[in-house]
């Protein structure tokens, strides 16, 4: 009977994840955890060099960080013209708007290229690291 049970709450877990990531337009209007996103963290996951690696390709407000990219647009610049769930999205799959784009999906593991053995199957950011990035963007406008 637990068996059974707790079969049921992961396959209930999983759909709630699928459904959570699913773009709908141009958007990502389900949060991806269940608290809400901090700021503090998420600026820590752009800028950190082995988690989010935003600043490989963009810049922002980072003035203790040396070498940020200049192949994407400044992060204000390009938070400033989406909603919340427009970010979402963008960071849950990118190539969902540019088939072409270098940018990786941050919460996606199917159809991807070039991934490691270990590391299929998994996704760069977790749902609350999403969140957490999407707070301090948002943040960015303020």
């Amino acid at each position: 009977m637990r068996s059974v049970l707790a079969a049921c709450v992961l396959v209930f877990l999983n759909l709630s994840c699928a459904n959570a990531q699913t773009i709908l337009g141009d958007s990502v209007f389900e949060s991806l955890s269940s608290a809400p996103g901090d700021a503090t963290r998420g600026r820590g996951i752009v800028a950190s060099r082995q988690t989010g690696l935003c600043l490989l390709c963009h810049s922002g407000p980072f003035p203790e960080e040396r070498f940020q990219g200049n192949l994407a647009p400044e992060l204000g610049v390009s938070v400033a013209r989406l909603t919340i769930p427009q970010l979402r999205a963008r960071i849950v799959d990118a190539s969902h708007f540019n088939p072409t784009t270098i940018m990786p999906a941050y919460f996606k593991t199917e159809h991807l290229n070039r991934v490691a053995p270990k590391f299929a199957g998994q996704t760069i950011l977790n749902g609350q690291e999403i969140e957490d990035v999407v707070a301090f963007l948002v943040s960015l406008n303020k």
